[in-house]
């Protein structure tokens, strides 16, 4: 993986800081709009890594490709994540 590791993994363990916070929160039985804003965060943060790493996949494994046919390979697979992404 060519994205920058700390940044990943400081993102990473802050998303997964939120998740055990929503779950604490559920286990409280706290109100489900807070519940819901708590989510959203921590969804925004696991896109904002999934950013980071398509990122780097573009600018150095698409970039850098040693053929035409694997930069077309690495591109369809950049395609198809981006399919299910949105």
């Amino acid at each position: 993986m060519m994205a920058d590791q700390k940044a990943v993994l400081r993102l990473l363990k802050t998303a997964r800081g939120q998740i055990d916070g929503i779950i604490r929160m559920v286990e409280e039985d706290r109100y489900c709009m807070d519940v819901s804003q708590q989510i959203t965060a921590a969804d925004a943060m696991l896109r904002r890594v999934n950013k980071e790493i398509l990122t780097a996949h573009l600018k150095h494994c698409v970039e850098h490709a040693e053929s035409d046919q694997e930069r077309a390979d690495k591109i369809d697979e950049l395609v198809n994540a981006l399919g299910k992404i949105l």
